[in-house]
């Protein structure tokens, strides 16, 4: 019996085999580096990740290529809020994988701070990369993939902030609340070319940068909330991310899929 408290690493088991990846935000050890492993895991044929940092970017390529021992990894740096980056990563990735299969979008920004303390430069830069750069990669992604006319997958990261209500995170839940219309939206549009769009909402996942972002307090207090009294581990979430990547999620389009186990 699984122990929900403590869980093992789930192996892989084929789930998006001979499809190809992009990721974005994928350097380091947060969801979206768990989610490209778990990608190769699964047995994506290629993958191209990027990230805004260079140093990060190129350790996260190598350890890939490490996991696969092939070469079909590449990287390539992005910074979401640039439209020609945004369109370059895409076009890179066209080329370098063959076409793009799925798409997860994982690039986002958080900070804490109460709303009447916020200047418009910190809820702009938090909305900038976490919807405006979702929707740029989405938009871009869509009219690649309906002008090939072989169909995809886009995966989102939204959060379940984007339902909840949190102190000092108006922004992000703004920001996270959007990135779901949005995908409900994108979802019904593309339907009409063969594209699935859904999305994950995370409560908490737990990995380094989080703990040097956010307060020790207030991350105990979020995960004693939780039913389990832990935050999700990075590939937990990723799990999810394959499973709406895969063709057991065929029926699925336009849904947000709570990745948390939150006390009702």
């Amino acid at each position: 019996m699984i122990d929900l408290k403590n869980p093992e690493y789930v192996k892989g088991n084929n789930l998006i085999a001979g499809r190809s990846v992009l990721i974005t935000a994928a350097a380091g050890a947060g969801i979206g580096f768990a989610a490209a492993k778990r990608a190769v895991e699964e047995g994506c044929r290629a993958i191209v990740i990027s990230d805004v940092h260079e140093g990060r970017l190129e350790k996260s390529v190598n350890e890939l290529k490490e996991l696969t021992g092939k070469d079909n990894v590449w990287g390539k740096l992005c910074n979401v809020c640039v439209e020609d980056d945004v369109q370059g990563l895409i076009d890179f990735a066209e080329d370098k994988l063959g076409g793009t299969d799925i798409l997860i979008n994982n690039a986002g920004l958080g900070t804490s701070k109460n709303l009447i303390e916020m200047e418009d430069s910190e809820w702009d830069k938090v909305i900038q990369v976490t919807l405006y750069g979702t929707m740029r990669m989405t938009r871009y992604m869509m009219k690649v993939m309906k002008e090939r006319e072989v169909g995809g997958v886009i995966v989102n990261n939204a959060s379940v902030l984007g339902w909840r209500a949190q102190k000092e995170q108006a922004h992000y839940a703004a920001a996270k609340a959007g990135v779901m219309a949005l995908t409900r939206c994108a979802a019904v549009e593309a339907a009409e070319f063969n594209v699935r769009v859904n999305a994950v909402a995370p409560s908490i996942a737990m990995h380094p940068m989080l703990r040097k972002s956010a307060p020790p307090e207030l991350l105990a207090e979020l995960e004693s909330k939780e039913a389990y009294g832990r935050a999700a581990e990075v590939w937990e979430v990723a799990n999810v991310m394959m499973f709406l990547a895969s063709d057991y999620a065929s029926y699925l389009t336009g849904e947000i899929i709570s990745t948390s186990a939150q006390r009702a």
